[in-house]
């Protein structure tokens, strides 16, 4: 049995972790810490869990998980995770990373992003990107792993197949994202204030979201797939947050770099590449979030109006875009069948 820890266990996507973890036939769960001096039962925090794991969120040291843990989930905030797992991997610890902390491979632009020193810069670039359809055999072998936000999840996957084909011109990319409001964690804030986002939707950090830089790197390294280079693609990302608990759904736009690519070549195109993953259906129609909730998947829609094409992806911002992919990551790392725990 693999012994797990869960540093940052409040929130909502270590309640989903904890749930998938429960049905995981080979691992653990020794440990759950807080940053707070209060030592409640985990099913004080997390009402669902009653009675399914008997564990209080302690205040533990980066140590001593690593002492009680041959896998750390980190569900800290950026810089903090950061400064922890540099401790915990000494031991020989392997640590999943929710933050963004090893996401982007140049210090530079996290610390131009995310305004604030990274605590471990030197690791920068040498951390794989989580996401297995796209970078399955370096996690494998790897001791820690950047497990991917929730909105690039959703526009990398949807727009990979054509960047790496060099079907769309990579700087006339656009997305336009949805998402439900546990996106933006547990942690109250007046604009996730059920006043306040109830029956309205909005954009919010126009130009400025910090996920931009990470999805536009991830699509720039596909240009370049031998090295992980900082290569960019010039990418648009608007988010919007709309009144419903969990889901994304995300709408990719992108100019077509020859005339002769079809809607029918699109299909097929995607489902070549995407044929052997056990998460992501390409669909004929749009499809809706509530097609994926509480689910690891991602369904892809792909449409050619004129000189452009449209791909429209949706998956769960919680499981997909958190926390299974986190699982998905881990089974990798184990050697464990992929999809265990997350079907």
């Amino acid at each position: 049995m693999i012994k797990i820890g869960i540093l940052g266990g409040s929130g909502y996507t270590a309640m989903e972790l904890i749930k998938i973890l429960l049905r995981h036939p080979e691992v653990e769960i020794t440990c759950l810490t807080t940053r707070q001096e209060t030592k409640l039962h985990v099913s004080e925090v997390h009402p669902q869990l009653a009675g399914m794991l008997d564990l209080r969120l302690l205040p533990l040291s980066a140590s001593e998980v690593a002492e009680q843990c041959d896998c750390v989930f980190s569900c800290l905030p950026h810089a903090a995770s950061a400064s922890a797992i540099h401790e915990i991997i000494a031991g020989g610890t392997r640590v999943i990373d929710f933050s963004a902390d090893y996401r982007i491979w140049d210090a530079e632009l996290y610390e131009q992003w995310y305004q604030v020193t990274h605590p471990d810069p030197d690791r920068l670039g040498e951390v794989p990107y989580g996401l297995p359809e796209l970078f399955r055999d370096k996690i494998r072998n790897s001791q820690v792993v950047a497990n991917p936000g929730c909105y690039p999840t959703s526009a990398i996957l949807a727009m990979a197949p054509l960047v790496r084909h060099s079907v769309v011109d990579p700087n006339s990319i656009i997305f336009d994202s949805k998402s439900g409001v546990s996106g933006a964690g547990r942690n109250p804030k007046l604009m996730t204030h059920y006043p306040e986002c109830n029956e309205s939707i909005a954009a919010y950090a126009v130009g400025q979201h910090r996920h931009t830089p990470e999805i536009s790197q991830i699509l720039g390294s596909l240009l370049s797939p031998n090295t992980q280079s900082n290569q960019m693609a010039n990418v648009i990302f608007t988010p919007h947050l709309v009144p419903m608990d969990r889901g994304i759904l995300t709408t990719g736009y992108a100019r077509l770099a020859g005339s002769d690519f079809t809607a029918e070549d699109a299909i097929e195109l995607f489902r070549n590449d995407y044929a052997d993953e056990p998460f992501v259906q390409i669909v004929n129609k749009p499809p809706k979030t509530k097609d994926v909730t509480h689910t690891n998947g991602c369904h892809i829609c792909v449409k050619v109006v004129g000189d452009y094409i449209i791909t429209l992806s949706v998956i769960d911002n919680l499981i997909k875009g958190a926390s299974g992919a986190a699982v998905q990551n881990m089974n990798l790392m184990f050697g464990f069948d992929e999809t265990t725990a997350l079907r």
